[in-house]
């Protein structure tokens, strides 16, 4: 498959995430970061693992719950609490640093060298996102940004790990894994934390199949397809999509105005993404193929 299909198809993935916020705010009900996050990962995984029919077996069953922890349970809790605490995209500017973090932990973990465009290219991103959603109206939150920056770490980690620990399996399968360990991860703290969700009106119902179905499976399935063929500094960048497509929502949606700067800042966060992939001038490994000797159990 060309490189430019496979680039596509990973920057689906933010460029969809980034109605989150817009969902969130409009959709759920407000005060439940945790049970959101886990109805957003859990139904979703188990529908895959039966359209997949395999289970994890013995390391890789330990590394999907690491991988589920990094990249769904943490990730999506604090990002739940970001939107609930930060208005429209703001929290997307903490979590724009996302890209910088790959990169030296590329080069930690996989031993990838760190190119200066790409970092250029990651500080130009940031600074984008900034002039994007910083407006003077944007007010800010200790609790938010924390989560936001959190989640950033958590997902930067699991990108990473995810090119490192790659298993024989297609990544339909991987990606069923992850969402069902990291949704079985949230259950026990939903239970004992949260109180029960409150009737829920047919919007509240769409929103949640929305995010569990199209903006988890399906859109983790392209990223996690995009890490293992174009590797993890490649793809990371096109995580900047995400606030440029959740000011896109709050224009056309709710309405919301953009200003010189925040245009200014949505150019220089598509000239950022296009550095980030140009940056990567070395072809990643290939990604391993599946086994012919399965790994894993049916059922």
């Amino acid at each position: 498959m060309p490189r430019s299909l496979d680039l596509f198809l990973a920057a689906l993935a933010p460029t969809i995430w980034g109605s989150t916020y817009i969902i969130t705010t409009e959709l759920l009900p407000d005060g439940y970061p945790m049970t959101a996050a886990m109805l957003r990962a859990l139904p979703a995984g188990l529908l895959l693992l039966v359209l997949t029919r395999t289970l994890p077996h013995g390391k890789w069953l330990v590394r999907s719950f690491v991988l589920g922890a990094l990249n769904f349970s943490i990730f999506w809790w604090l990002l739940f609490v970001a939107a609930y605490q930060l208005p429209g995209g703001v929290a997307a500017t903490v979590g724009a640093i996302q890209p910088l973090i790959v990169l030296y932990l590329s080069k930690l973990l996989l031993d990838q060298s760190v190119r200066p465009v790409a970092v250029i290219a990651g500080i130009g991103g940031i600074l984008g996102v900034s002039l994007l959603v910083l407006t003077p109206r944007a007010a800010l939150d200790g609790v938010g940004i924390l989560a936001a920056l959190g989640g950033a770490v958590s997902m930067a980690f699991g990108t990473v790990l995810t090119r490192k620990w790659q298993p024989p399996v297609p990544a339909l399968v991987f990606t069923s894994w992850q969402l069902t360990a990291g949704g079985l991860l949230l259950l026990p703290v939903v239970i004992f934390s949260e109180p029960a969700l409150p009737p829920l009106d047919m919007g509240a119902v769409i929103g949640f199949t929305y995010l569990g179905l199209v903006g988890g499976a399906l859109t983790y399935f392209f990223w996690f397809r995009g890490i293992a063929r174009l590797g993890p500094a490649t793809v990371a960048p096109l995580g900047l999509l995400s606030p440029v497509a959740a000011t896109l929502l709050g224009l056309i949606i709710l309405g919301e105005t953009l200003s010189p700067f925040q245009a200014g800042g949505m150019v220089l966060v598509l000239i950022s993404v296009w550095l980030g992939q140009h940056a990567q001038r070395n072809p990643p490994m290939a990604a391993p193929q599946a086994s012919p000797t399965p790994i894993s159990e049916k059922f």
